[in-house]
């Protein structure tokens, strides 16, 4: 018995080994995250991150006072920018609003297919898609290899968006490096057109029961946003209202050099900020970290980001 017990000790004040040394898995859980608004559910859908190059983008912004918002929410450059789009599943229909960039960033992103697959959904039940703006990191993803991505869905846009994009004459007088962002929104929205299944808006507005355009102007000419109401609830999917959260929140009047007119941005993201924090709105955001869910507050005179909890059954809260 004095042996047993005596091994038992022994073996006891060993240090356990590892059996095998696990393989670094260097990849993300699938990008999709849901949450529940009303009736309605929302799946926020990653297609990826890429290098924001804040110090060449960001104007009517010293570069020192960028780089110290930064360092005041813990970042530093070269800095991560997420590009999020979002799925209302509104009980009838099944609206995606933006796509992504598809293949026209590269290796970084393009990953919003599979991640709507892992969210247990298919290309083809999508049967709408609404576009904040036709820039290439929220059009791209609608085409795929000349083919609509989405064969069966109605794509929706402002037509004051539409007829900037596809009107050759103006591709001449922009800034020589949005020229194939030109090419990008045409091709994007051409099978669409062929398949007789674009159908760009005049008028702002009620789109769907529940889902209304607003007017957004200023980081394109006619950029939307869309509020999506269900029982008292609302969500506020504003597109590229805000690109970087840590340095347009402190100081919404930085700008980017992509902006077709920075007054018009900077007056519509203080309009669009005002709104959210006086109506205590849910943000969805293509630019802030994934899932870029969560509610804007003022806090000593300065807006702040505050992402939504974790929830792990959304579908169950009242």
């Amino acid at each position: 018995m004095k042996l047993k017990t005596l091994l038992l000790a022994c073996a006891l004040a060993m240090p356990l080994m590892a059996l095998a040394a696990a393989p670094m898995a260097a990849t993300q859980a699938p990008g999709y995250y849901r949450t529940q608004l009303g009736d309605m559910e929302i799946t926020a859908l990653s297609d990826g991150t890429h290098p924001f190059p804040v110090d060449t983008v960001m104007t009517n912004i010293t570069q020192q006072q960028a780089v110290q918002d930064l360092a005041d929410v813990d970042l530093k450059l070269p800095l991560q920018g997420s590009i999020n789009a979002f799925l209302i599943n509104t009980g009838s229909k099944l609206i995606l609003i933006d796509s992504g960039a598809g293949a026209l960033y590269g290796d970084c992103c393009g990953k919003l297919l599979a991640h709507l697959r892992a969210a247990g959904y298919q290309p083809g039940q999508v049967d709408e898609i609404y576009l904040t703006h036709l820039h290439k990191d929220h059009a791209g993803g609608i085409l795929r290899e000349g083919a609509a991505v989405f064969p069966n869905a109605v794509l929706r846009l402002p037509q004051a968006e539409a007829d900037y994009w596809l009107t050759q004459a103006n591709k001449a007088k922009a800034p020589p490096f949005l020229s194939t962002f030109f090419d990008a929104a045409q091709a994007a929205v051409a099978p669409y057109q062929a398949a007789g299944r674009y159908q760009p808006f005049k008028q702002f507005g009620q789109l769907e029961p529940g889902i209304e355009a607003l007017p957004a102007p200023g980081h394109t000419p006619g950029h939307a946003a869309y509020l999506v109401t269900s029982k008292s609830q609302q969500l506020l999917v504003w597109g590229d209202i805000v690109h970087v959260a840590g340095i347009q929140l402190p100081h919404p009047g930085a700008t980017v050099k992509y902006d077709s007119s920075a007054p018009d941005a900077q007056a519509t993201r203080a309009t669009l900020l005002q709104l959210a924090t006086s109506k205590h709105l849910t943000v969805a955001a293509a630019h802030i970290a994934f899932p870029g869910l969560g509610h804007i507050r003022l806090h000593h005179g300065e807006y702040e980001w505050l992402p939504l909890n974790y929830d792990e059954t959304p579908a169950s809260r009242p």
